[in-house]
């Protein structure tokens, strides 16, 4: 029986309260990385570093509104709110790592979080604390897109690295934007397994004998595995991105199909608690956590969720009521910033208790591996010239993660309207993308680590005011459905040379008005506009964005614009939500 059908529940949750951190000492780890291990099973998670190798400044949102049933509950909670909630002192690393609360001053008192060898050091001392066997180390995707190295590689840099990192196994998103043959070429390269359960041929593929990792069920690849941690076995089964070929060109996937497969995956746990006799079964998902949510209350027999892609630092994980009992629902963050740290105790009758830290990973208190430090210099130096060019200097705080625009996408926004002569510029809500420090040089690696895509063509169309109307109002719904089932991710699209105000909490159709140009004048429904932008998931012909932002910071235009042109309404009050 897992423990989530038992009544003796219970879960040491937050990582350890702390009001700073000590002084780097000649020790591997600091303090905070410094715990006894608890049980019998040791299990490390990282998701959505977006192939970032060295250390970053990621600001974390100031908006994320939950509405309806995830109004005021985790993730949707930012700021004082969130440290109420999670008890972190104000003013401490904790509260630097997890808020966007003075955000700048911390950085520069705390430093650059995440990188690849200093998330080696963390991870190999974490493994190392435990008996031989007895830990698995597991990613969530979007692991292999996000940089400009990984773009140029296609995504084999973060093969290389995973491998000498020592991932055992990892989910995917991003990763299928390089198509099947890169795809298929990496995982070739991959000392881990890739896991998806919710990936199936289209009756087509099928047909034509399409490889599959089990053709008589469809699936496209091997959908969990199964470690024996002592005496007992834990099993790990992989969700995919349910969406990703809405969410992205289908072009890219023809031969597949995506979904939550809630279903699917209720006869898959069964299988593993009846017929393989597992122990305790650990759901590695790119779900987001709010669908991850929703799941949870729908599948019964899963002990832990270890979600990722919305990109939500989230200390403790969640306890869902399902009709077998009760799952934990966890999602750790992004950008290498954070690394999550699940300790089970397993007996016969399941997993009797459980420790879940998720720990931040300062990059100044942890020694770089030498071994990866090497690897990263290697893969990086035939770009690095590219890379290191000074495009221009920060005016101010550039980031991207929120709700609505942030300062760096307010900046792609006015280099589309500039260099392709619109009114009008769109830019896609992607929550990848480290942030850059007031006065920091901006290179090109800081472009690319905005923009690299394998859809990156700019494009010029014109748009009645009525269509501009309708795309805000679809992609304003998928962030604000009230089912998480059509929520697909990502934030409201960015929009430069238009104001707006918008109600999050009203109905589809309903939630976008008050449009004006710049100048103040209203959005006419019946005119035609303009309208500059990117990523679009229909073919284009435009250079890729990286080269129209780069040409306007070379310009010297590269001042981001003040107004970031949103009225929010309707949201007083909600913890997600601080202006």
């Amino acid at each position: 029986m897992p423990f989530h059908r038992r009544d003796v529940l219970k879960f040491a949750l937050a990582a350890p309260a702390i009001a700073g951190l000590p002084r780097p000492s000649v020790a591997q780890t600091d303090a905070l990385y410094d715990f006894a291990p608890f049980g019998n099973a040791r299990v490390l998670h990282m998701t959505d570093t977006h192939a970032q190798l060295l250390p970053v400044y990621f600001r974390e949102p100031s908006i994320n509104i939950g509405l309806g049933a995830m109004a005021g509950r985790p993730p949707h909670l930012v700021g004082e709110a969130f440290l109420t909630q999670f008890g972190v002192v104000r003013d401490s690393a904790q509260a630097h790592a997890f808020t966007f609360l003075d955000f700048d001053r911390d950085a520069r008192r705390y430093g650059r979080m995440g990188g690849f060898a200093h998330l080696k050091t963390l991870i190999d001392g974490l493994r190392a604390a435990v008996s031989a066997g007895r830990s698995v180390l597991l990613d969530g995707g979007d692991l292999w897109q996000g940089s400009g190295l990984a773009n140029a590689m296609q995504g084999a840099d973060m093969v290389q690295a995973a491998n000498l990192l020592g991932i055992d196994a990892m989910t995917g998103h991003w990763e299928f934007t390089y198509g099947e043959e890169v795809l298929r070429r990496n995982l070739r390269d991959f000392k881990g397994e890739f896991l998806a359960q919710n990936v199936f041929l289209t009756e087509e593929a099928a047909f034509n004998d399409a490889e599959a990792f089990d053709k008589d069920s469809g699936r496209v690849f091997k959908p969990y595995t199964v470690r024996q941690m002592g005496d007992y076995r834990l099993a790990i089964v992989g969700q995919a991105f349910p969406y990703v070929p809405i969410a992205h060109p289908r072009r890219f996937v023809p031969n597949w199909t995506f979904g939550v497969r809630d279903d699917e995956l209720q006869k898959l746990v069964d299988r593993l608690r009846t017929v393989e006799k597992v122990d305790a079964v650990v759901l590695l998902s790119h779900n987001g956590m709010d669908v991850d949510l929703k799941l949870a209350s729908r599948v019964s027999g899963i002990d832990v969720i270890l979600g990722g892609h919305t990109h939500d630092a989230v200390p403790q994980p969640l306890a869902v009521t399902n009709a077998g009992g009760r799952t934990l629902v966890s999602n750790a963050g992004s950008n290498g910033k954070f690394l999550g740290v699940l300790d089970l105790d397993i007996g016969k009758g399941g997993v009797k208790d459980i420790r879940y830290r998720l720990l931040p990973v300062f990059s100044d208190r942890l020694k770089a591996d030498p071994q990866m430090q090497a690897l990263i210099a290697g893969l990086r130096a035939p770009h690095a010239k590219v890379f290191d060019e000074q495009v221009a200097v920060a005016d101010r705080l550039l980031f991207r993660r929120g709700n609505f625009n942030g300062t760096m996408d307010q900046l792609i926004c006015d280099a589309l309207r500039r260099e392709l002569d619109t009114e009008i510029a769109l830019s896609p809500g992607f929550r990848w993308g480290p942030t850059v420090l007031p006065g920091a040089a901006l290179t090109m690696q800081d472009v690319l680590s905005q923009t690299a895509i394998t859809y990156p063509e700019v494009y010029v169309q014109p748009m009645t005011g009525e269509q501009i109307k309708a795309v805000m109002e679809d992609v304003c719904d998928n962030l604000f459905n009230a089912d998480p089932y059509y929520q697909q991710g990502g934030d409201m699209v960015r929009m430069g040379g238009l104001s707006y105000a918008c109600a999050p909490a009203q109905p589809m159709g309903q939630r976008i008005s008050d449009l004006r140009l710049a100048g103040g004048a209203p959005i006419e429904a019946a005119k035609s506009y303009k309208v500059a932008g990117w990523a679009s998931v229909n073919e284009q012909k435009g250079k890729p964005v990286w080269e129209t932002v780069a040409s306007y910071l070379r310009g010297g235009a590269g001042k981001a614009n003040e107004n970031l042109n949103v009225e929010i309404k309707g949201v007083d009050g909600n913890p997600g939500y601080a202006g």
